[in-house]
């Protein structure tokens, strides 16, 4: 095969002949990151631009994440992939950040044509100062989002719910003024704070999804979304709402209480806490995962240094508050506290229920994990359990009965789930019929059982 040579090297460009290389790959990479904020690394290619190739396996890839997962700080989220550069095959590596100063074993460098040298003291600690000081922080840097931009259902609920909070005192409610005292807005265009919390826009970005088992491997649902906090949370809310299962206690009267696997309130606590706590300019989706033993909320953003979940929920830990803007704003409408209880609160709930939950800090982020009922147990029963809830369908649809009615009598909430689930084998069996049988989705359907085909 033909040499190519795709240039030299650059102040944000570097090549890399092999892995081989790696530790000089991760000072490259944070001394460019400190110097640009982003650039581009590939191995395969000589430092004259010379393109010679590079074996690639998955373990190739994962080494290099691990690298700078293990060896740069603070935390970075390159994308890494396998590319052809003519005919040779070659690795690259995409990385940008904007928390200067960054460190590669533990020591800052920085760019200079080419090299990458050890940052002098003075230009350290500047960076250290701006990073620290909240006016160059990402909350407070303009957004591209003016007030057109702005949800405004998610707007007015959310205003509604602060001064029924009693934390929001102003009377105005116009959507600029309010803005404005809660300093998320700077002439006519939103912080990135306030896009974040109230624009639909590409700022947020959540993915669910549904697993077949407890691995990460065969999804049977998969979900993703853009839009502002205020939106997505609630989105994340009612899918979890609708995977999980839900029991009935009749109580004095014959009153139903239908009580939730994992309680709603913990959950609520641990989706608005992910998209509080995230690093926002670190490309990465909120993530809902749900398996059959658990139920995962994941937000991209590690842990802070030199603290545990377990100092949170044990101690009086003081709080560190990664978006003051975003916490500040959420605190107002109580759909956040800010004085670092979240997760003491999520651990209390879930104990008073039974349910047992971790926190679980992960290389690019963190997680709450929920878990589960025994699905085992559940799974040995479920036949017995099916036939009984058929049997009591069909005795209560001797007289024709709704949808809604069905599923309100047998303890469910979810209409179409329970439908699906239930309703339509016992339809296509025989078992049921339509009232109106022309027309299935009308709003006048109902059910009735059909006596003979009710096997004794």
């Amino acid at each position: 095969m033909s040499l190519v040579n795709i240039g030299p090297e650059t102040e944000t460009i570097e090549y890399k002949k092999s892995t081989g290389e790696m530790k000089e790959a991760m000072i490259s990479i944070a001394a460019i990151l400190n110097k640009h904020k982003k650039g581009v690394l590939y191995f395969g290619v000589k430092n004259d631009g010379t393109v010679i190739g590079q074996v690639i396996t998955d373990e190739s890839l994962r080494k290099i994440s691990q690298a700078i997962g293990n060896h740069i700080t603070p935390a970075i989220y390159p994308e890494i992939k396998a590319v052809y550069i003519g005919e040779r095959e070659c690795i690259q590596v995409d990385f940008e950040g904007s928390h200067q100063p960054y460190l590669a074993y533990s020591i800052p460098r920085i760019r200079v044509a080419d090299e990458d040298l050890i940052m002098e003291q003075g230009i350290y600690d500047e960076m250290i100062r701006k990073r620290e000081n909240v006016k160059y922080s990402w909350e407070r840097q303009v957004s591209e989002y003016t007030l057109q931009d702005i949800d405004k259902n998610a707007f007015d609920t959310y205003l509604q719910k602060a001064k029924d909070a009693g934390r929001i005192s102003f009377e105005e409610t116009d959507v600029k003024t309010v803005l404005n005292k809660l300093e998320l807005i700077q002439g006519d265009y939103l912080l990135n704070a306030g896009a974040a919390l109230f624009c639909d826009c590409g700022i947020n970005e959540l993915q669910m999804a549904k697993f077949a088992t407890n691995e990460r491997l065969t999804f049977t649902d998969i979900r993703r979304f853009t839009g502002s906090i205020m939106e997505l949370s609630k989105k994340a809310e009612q899918y979890i709402i609708d995977a999980m299962d839900w029991r009935v206690e009749i109580g004095n009267g014959l009153s139903r209480k239908e009580i939730p696997e994992i309680p709603l309130d913990a959950i609520r606590e641990a989706i608005i806490n992910s998209f509080g706590h995230k690093i926002f300019d670190s490309r990465q989706s909120n993530e809902v995962a749900i398996f059959k033993d658990r139920i995962e909320i994941y937000n991209p953003g590690a842990f802070p240094a030199g603290v545990s979940p377990e100092k949170f929920i044990e101690g009086n830990e003081r709080p560190v508050r990664r978006n003051p803007l975003i916490t500040r704003t959420l605190y107002y409408s109580k759909d956040m506290e800010s004085f670092a209880t979240g997760l003491k609160r999520i651990y209390a709930t879930c104990k008073a229920a039974g349910c047992r939950v971790e926190f679980e800090q992960q290389a690019y982020g963190f997680a709450v994990i929920f878990h589960r009922r025994n699905t085992s147990t559940q799974d040995n029963t479920q036949d017995n359990t099916q036939d009984s809830l058929q049997n009591r369908i069909l005795e209560y649809c001797k007289v024709p009965r709704s949808k809604k009615e069905i599923t309100v009598c047998m303890g469910y909430k979810d209409v179409k789930s329970f439908a699906k689930r239930y309703l339509k084998p016992l339809y296509e069996a025989g078992e049921l019929q339509m009232t109106i049988p022309d027309r299935p989705s009308s709003r006048n359907q109902k059910y009735v059982t059909v006596e003979k085909k009710r096997k004794k």
